[in-house]
This record gives C-alpha cells, sequence and structure tokens, in this order.
C-alpha cells in the first residue's frame, strides 16, 4: 500500500484517468452523507432498531442483503410516504467532494452511474445534482399514501443488492463498449465488494474494515474528490 497523502491509500501502480470510461457510485454514505432508511426509521420512531439491522449488513454480518432490506422495510411498513420528502428535504447532505468528483470524471469524457440499495425517492434527486447518466434502485411500494413495506418489481428485477450492483457495472460496461477493467467504482460497505471486484479501479470510501481491505484506494479522512490525487 502506498499512502497518497493522510488518509489516502493506493494498492499497486497509480492508474491513468484516461484509461478509464465509466464509473459506478454506491448512494448512501458514500455520495451522501446519510443511510436514508436510517433517517426515514428514525422519523418514523424506529430508528434503533432500523439502524442496528443497517450496520450490521454494512460489516457483512447479516450476508443476504435482501433479508436485510425486508426486515428493516417491515418495521416501516404504514409510516406515511410524506416521510421520504421530510427526510430529502431536512437530512440529506452531500458529502464532501461528490459534487467536485463527479465534475471532473464528467470532463475527463467518462459516464456515471448510480445504482443503490436505497430508494428512487432518493436517487432521482441525487442523480440529478450530479449529472448521472444512469441510475439503479429500490422502488418503495405506497398504497393510500402509507408505505406498504415493500419494493415494486421494476425491469431488471426487486431489490438492488451485490449481485445486482455488480450486474448493473457490467451492463453499462458493455452497453459503452468498453471492458469492466476500464470502470471504476466507489463504494463504502459489503453490499459494493461485488461490483468493485468487476471493476478496473475499486475505490472505499470510509469504508467498513472489509470493504477497505479489498480495495485499491482507500480514502479515509478525505472528501471523494480526493481520488483525483491517485491518477497518474
Amino acid at each position: 500500500m502506498t499512502e497518497i497523502a493522510p488518509g489516502l491509500t493506493l494498492r499497486g501502480e497509480r492508474p491513468r484517468l484516461q484509461d478509464f470510461r465509466f464509473a459506478a457510485f454506491d448512494m448512501d454514505s458514500t455520495l451522501i452523507g446519510i443511510e436514508c432508511i436510517d433517517e426515514i426509521a428514525q422519523l418514523a420512531g424506529v430508528g434503533e432498531q432500523v439502524a442496528a439491522i443497517t450496520e450490521a449488513a454494512m460489516r457483512g454480518e447479516i450476508t443476504d442483503f435482501r433479508e436485510s432490506l425486508q426486515r428493516r422495510l417491515a418495521l416501516l411498513a404504514g409510516q406515511p410516504e410524506c416521510l421520504l420528502e421530510q427526510v430529502l428535504r431536512e437530512r440529506l447532505v452531500f458529502n464532501p467532494g461528490a459534487r467536485e468528483l463527479c465534475t471532473a470524471l464528467k470532463a475527463a469524457g467518462l459516464k456515471l452511474g448510480l445504482v443503490s440499495g436505497g430508494f428512487t425517492h432518493f436517487t432521482r434527486f441525487v442523480a440529478a445534482e450530479l449529472g448521472m447518466d444512469f441510475v439503479r434502485a429500490n422502488e418503495l411500494e405506497v398504497q393510500n399514501g402509507c408505505l406498504t413495506g415493500q419494493v415494486r418489481p421494476q425491469a431488471w428485477g426487486d431489490v438492488v443488492d451485490a449481485q445486482a450492483k455488480r450486474q448493473f457495472v457490467l451492463e453499462h460496461c458493455e452497453r459503452l463498449g468498453c471492458a469492466p477493467t476500464q470502470a471504476i467504482a466507489v463504494g463504502d460497505g459489503a453490499n459494493d465488494l461485488q461490483m468493485m471486484a468487476v471493476a478496473g479501479l475499486s475505490v472505499a470510501y470510509h469504508a467498513k474494515p472489509a470493504v477497505r481491505a479489498q480495495a485499491r484506494v482507500s480514502i479515509e479522512n478525505g472528501g471523494l474528490n480526493d481520488l483525483l490525487a491517485v491518477f497518474a
């Protein structure tokens, strides 16, 4: 491991930005500074129960993301849909350097993808703000203005889990006519490991120890735009 700067480490040789064509990002705790489902749960009065499941899943202690999501959503069943907008309006903040990194990558000619185990209510906003080209996330089911505790099936499937994130990277590399080795994958939790494994450059942002251990780049202290210092 080479320390490029305090809290910024690289495994292997410095990559060249011009060798990449696609960058895929996780959203919660990566591009934004919150876990949206935890914030919804806090407003619903079940914050501690949901946060405990979220934390265990991110550490890899609950290995089935689908199971962890279903358990958390079950705790939110019957809550009003307006909680989503309240979280978006009052609690969603971008992580330092997110806008700068995305702007720089797009200026270098890369296409950007947002793939999240979170929810479309938030990814639509984040994707528009950061200029994402492709987006995939879970669609919460709502009936009579309340969350049902389920997600809606979509054309690609129903739940964005680790395998779905990996498939997102592979699909969009094929769509762009590039190899997965020309992709960058950025995440922070166990659910990101599969997409990071197929990408040419894996980036852990303020990540769990298991994720840092497997990533080529680890940003432990600074902002997302610190990634730009890694490139030769």
